[in-house]
């Protein structure tokens, strides 16, 4: 089932402008794929048009929000969640503005209400950026 527009806000505690998924769908119990359309109107874009790398991990760990907000869709409200670490982080390349970026998200390692994450995004088939993140949800 994949999840676009105000269907996501059921996921994630984030609001506008500060959105960084556009469409999601679950692939397994662990697992999802998002995308961002990156946009000029983006808090996250720079002056040329390219989405910085803080960009990036933004949307990566809102990634993982909208994975966990999902494998909770029973809850009343998403839970909020905080960046706690970022690891691995490697930028290839940064998207452009117009640019659709395709991340896949898994979570690796859950306990209690801390998560280890791996997102990889890619504009089609070419890897742009990757990063593993721990996750502290409340």
């Amino acid at each position: 089932m994949k999840l676009t527009g105000t269907d996501i806000l059921r996921l994630i505690p984030q609001r506008n402008p500060f959105v960084m998924v556009d469409e999601f769908e679950a692939t397994g119990d662990n697992a999802a794929q998002t995308a961002l359309y990156v946009r000029t109107d983006n808090l996250f874009i720079l002056p040329g048009g390219t989405l910085t790398e803080t960009g990036l991990i933004e949307h990566i760990a809102q990634s993982a929000a909208a994975l966990a907000g999902y494998q909770q869709k029973d809850q009343a409200h998403p839970q909020i969640g905080l960046i706690g670490e970022v690891k691995h982080f490697e930028c290839l390349r940064r998207p452009k503005a117009g640019h659709l970026v395709r991340t896949t998200i898994t979570f690796v390692f859950s306990m209690g209400n801390v998560a280890l994450v791996e997102g990889r995004c890619c504009i089609g088939d070419e890897v742009i950026a990757n990063a593993k993140l721990k996750m502290f949800m409340q």
